[in-house]
């Protein structure tokens, strides 16, 4: 096996593969990434038990002078391509198991793992896929992903539920406290489907998705699901368990709507929070939100041990509805209203001790439920 390619190209396919090797794992094989070379392109594999990835590299810079496949310690590989400075490699197969990668006036030698060891790694692309847009996947890991428990106490939560019914698709996460739903219609009819993709495995698609602007074919499989671009393969396994009926939890008649701009509302919940009250549970800080006979929105906290803190805030148009007075977190609020492209958001109020539901006036396929917490 012999080929060059540019330094550059190499190391961008390789910090994508990457992204499938373990931290850890009983079968020593996983740590390496596959090669296998073929006279005008190479493939890349790496595995683990949750995901799957599968890089072609096809870069007019690659010059391949005699194929094969190896097995290669990969942490240490893009170590090296990564700190070397040429903009050239050379990559040499010298003995059955020694690498020699060749960059300017460095030469470093890898000792190889046997490649027949690596196991056969099936990306199952059977089934008839769901077509989503590269922006779509990502807009939906960006409303629902940081939603997600991220403790094991009830893994079917650490997961981001996708159901297509009625030819619509919704994405929710919940970690009990609160929840998010994004609800998008798609261009193409699919058979119903209920499934929960790890929230680890979103966080290293959206990575991926980050430098990909196309079309992605999702393959949809009892205990795993594929994304399948042009040129990437992501596989992950599915959470197996029954995800719970978020639709019944969310309220559908709020007797207090009162709108906001959203940056003054986030802002304002940033600076009241500085000295609010942690949670002993959730170690998440609490504040208050009052709506006043004069209809001024007051969001404050209080502190025994450190001090108090208070904001106006005048709410973008007439408040709907009667006075309310609801505690909560103030990281739940300030990550909903991140996910917002919104610049009006809408809180709308149950009562004082049911959830409340966020709206944004930009972003009507999204919601995001809070529950409030009792405070004396």
């Amino acid at each position: 096996m012999n080929f060059t390619i540019d330094r550059d190209i190499l190391l961008n396919n390789l910090i994508h593969v990457q992204k499938g090797l373990p931290n850890k794992t009983p079968l020593p094989i996983l740590y390496a990434i596959k090669f296998e070379v073929f006279s005008d392109y190479i493939q890349l594999t790496a595995s683990n038990s949750d995901v799957a990835i599968q890089v072609l590299v096809d870069d007019s810079s690659l010059k391949v002078h005699k194929t094969g496949k190896i097995a290669l310690p990969g942490r240490y590989f893009i170590d090296i391509i990564r700190k070397v400075a040429a903009s050239r490699i050379e990559i040499v197969l010298q003995e059955e198991r020694l690498l020699v990668i060749k960059a300017d006036r460095s030469e470093f030698k890898l000792k190889l793992m046997d490649v027949e060891d690596y196991p056969d790694v099936d990306f199952l692309d059977l089934a008839e896929p769901v077509i989503l847009s590269s922006d779509m996947i990502k807009e939906i890991i960006k409303a629902t992903n940081f939603a997600t428990a991220d403790n094991e106490k009830r893994p079917i939560l650490t997961g981001v539920n996708f159901k297509y019914q009625d030819n619509h698709l919704y994405a929710v996460a919940t970690d009990s406290y609160r929840l998010s739903q994004k609800n998008l219609s798609l261009r193409t009819h699919s058979k119903t489907f209920n499934i929960v993709i790890p929230n680890k495995s979103l966080d290293e698609l959206s990575k991926i998705l980050d430098h990909i602007q196309e079309e992605i074919e999702v393959y949809i499989n009892p205990n795993k699901v594929l994304f399948k671009m042009n040129k990437i393969w992501f596989q992950t396994r599915l959470l197996e368990g029954t995800y719970p009926d978020t639709f019944k939890i969310i309220p559908t008649t709020f007797p207090t709507v009162i709108s906001f701009n959203k940056e003054e509302l986030l802002s304002a919940v940033d600076r009241v929070s500085l000295l609010s009250p942690r949670d002993k549970e959730s170690n998440y800080n609490i504040i208050k939100l009052t709506l006043r006979q004069d209809q001024v929105v007051e969001i404050s906290s209080t502190n025994t041990e450190i001090g108090d803190a208070k904001e106006e805030i005048i709410p973008t148009s007439d408040v709907v509805g009667g006075l309310i007075s609801i505690a909560f977190s103030s990281k739940y609020l300030n990550e909903a209203l991140k996910a917002f492209n919104s610049t009006e958001v809408t809180l709308n109020f149950a009562g004082e001790i049911k959830p409340f539901v966020i709206k944004g006036n930009m972003d009507s396929d999204l919601l995001h439920l809070i529950l409030p917490v009792r405070i004396d």
